[in-house]
């Protein structure tokens, strides 16, 4: 069974995400035109770090809190990127006014992280992460991994992530998360010389 209530505001940049399902509860408040606050609270320190990581460099508000009904990491993982995601897309509404594109080169330490974001409503992604060690700060390389991938998969948009080198794990996916916290700050941010129009030849997104 999965519960999925959301609420987006009329005449501002937020929502509300509840997502419920046998094996977790996930809530998200988000503002898009925040500051950068966030309050997180999954069980998953390092999970924590990396949703504080994008709400502080994308300058997004975000309050997330999950359980775990079931114990299993993989799925409360899987459950709070999704919810994650939703929630910003919610946001986002109908993307008119939006720059559309954005682009971030993210560099920490020995390693160096691309992205490149599209916000048209046409999912697709590449994620190369490369990440070769087994786990991250107590998760499971293929979890963060797959945090990663449920982000941009639910976002409704062309994502491109890609960690063109590096030696240290830990850096090379904050690195990356930090890279698309950026792009998506760019692609989102309102175009005061557009108007209300939509950033599209075809006149919808």
């Amino acid at each position: 069974m999965i519960a999925l209530i959301s609420y987006a505001s009329t005449t501002q940049r937020t929502s509300k995400i509840k997502r419920n399902t046998n094996e977790t509860r996930v809530t998200v408040d988000l503002n898009l035109d925040g500051t950068g606050k966030t309050a997180v609270k999954t069980g998953l320190s390092f999970i924590d770090h990396l949703i504080a990581a994008i709400g502080k460099h994308s300058m997004i508000d975000i309050t997330l809190t999950a359980i775990s009904i079931d114990g299993i990491l993989h799925h409360l993982v899987e459950d709070v990127s999704i919810a994650l995601s939703q929630s910003i897309d919610t946001a986002l509404a109908d993307r008119s006014g939006i720059i559309r594109f954005g682009y971030a080169v993210v560099p920490m330490d020995e390693s160096l992280a691309h992205v490149a974001i599209d916000l048209i409503k046409r999912q697709f992604y590449n994620m190369q992460l490369n990440l070769t060690e087994g786990a991250i700060e107590g998760i499971p390389c293929e979890d963060l991994e797959h945090f990663v991938r449920s982000i941009i998969q639910n976002l409704n948009a062309c994502t491109h992530i890609m960690v063109q080198y590096g030696n240290n794990d830990h850096h090379k996916i904050e690195s990356a998360i930090k890279a698309f916290a950026l792009a998506f700050r760019m692609a989102a941010d309102i175009d005061e010389r557009r108007g209300d129009g939509v950033p599209s030849t075809k006149g919808v997104m």
